[in-house]
């Protein structure tokens, strides 16, 4: 399922803000996106996340600005740069006033501002703030998605309520098809007997007896509605299932392929059809789902 979150905060160290952004996956895809020392940040996370989500491309990322106040350090080979080349125009004959100590001071590179490097306790209370900031994201994002996500189940409930309608109409007309097979036969029986000169009366038997086995479909109705009731359950569960009902479309669609085999009409060769079609909705709904 696709979803957004971001939370940010701050304190006397930092300020930040994480962005954590999921979009449709078969299987658990996490990319983080962390500034330069935070590295160690990853492995909690990860697993922060995965105590939350199965499926999903998930990319993370920390954007992420330290407050204390910088170290002012000189650049004692710089100065010793810009008097040694004082001193060289001085020999050459240059004229030139002393060098004012503002004035050295103001030029590039002699005077460097540093961040301040924070000691073992504060990146620890950093880290550990960090986290906990990264979960109310995760937490946020896992909302969001349980609000798409019922939405889906929706949506699904309706292609299974379709299903569920077509496999009653085949199931109506299945009930016809043994008589409109036997007249079929009747007919076919009837013009072989006034071409042929000998018939084996067995043997027309037999092979009418296994066109009709071929051609119920009375298995197949009954496991697609078994399949109904179990994608009902797993909807129902509240668990992670997006992959369970992913499968069972297979199963759904197995059974409709074969109704469409064995269809002796156009009006059975119609539902088989539209079957297929809610099966498939049914399938691009669940693979959305967690």
């Amino acid at each position: 399922m696709t979803g957004f979150a971001r939370s940010q905060g701050a304190n006397a160290l930092a300020e930040w803000t994480w962005e954590v952004k999921s979009v449709n996956g078969k299987s658990l895809d996490v990319r983080f996106r962390l500034p330069g020392g935070c590295e160690a940040l990853e492995p909690a996370g990860r697993a922060a996340l995965a105590a939350r989500f199965r499926r999903g491309n998930f990319q993370v990322g920390l954007s992420l600005r330290h407050l204390a106040e910088p170290e002012i350090h000189l650049n004692r080979a710089a100065l010793d740069g810009v008097l040694e080349l004082v001193t060289r125009l001085r020999g050459e004959g240059i004229a030139a006033d002393p060098p004012r100590l503002d004035g050295l001071l103001q030029v590039r590179g002699v005077i460097e501002a540093q961040e301040r490097q924070l000691s073992e306790e504060e990146q620890a209370a950093l880290e550990k703030t960090l986290l906990a900031s990264l979960e109310a994201a995760f937490d946020d994002l896992a909302a969001a998605r349980a609000g798409e996500g019922a939405k889906l189940v929706a949506l699904a409930e309706n292609h299974l309520a379709e299903i569920e309608r077509l496999q009653a109409a085949a199931a109506e007309l299945a009930a016809t098809q043994p008589e409109a097979l036997r007249e079929r036969l009747r007919q076919q029986v009837s013009e072989l007997l006034e071409t042929a000169t000998s018939l084996d009366g067995d043997r027309l038997y037999q092979e009418a007896a296994l066109l009709a086995t071929k051609a119920d479909i009375r298995e197949e109705l009954d496991r697609l509605a078994a399949h109904v009731e179990a994608a009902r359950s797993l909807l129902a569960s509240g668990e992670a299932v997006g992959r369970k009902l992913d499968f069972l479309c297979q199963e759904f669609n197995r059974e409709a392929n074969t109704l469409c085999s064995k269809a002796q009409d156009v009006a059975l060769t119609r539902i088989g059809l539209d079957l297929k079609s809610a099966i498939e909705q049914l399938r691009e709904q669940v693979q959305n789902l967690e």
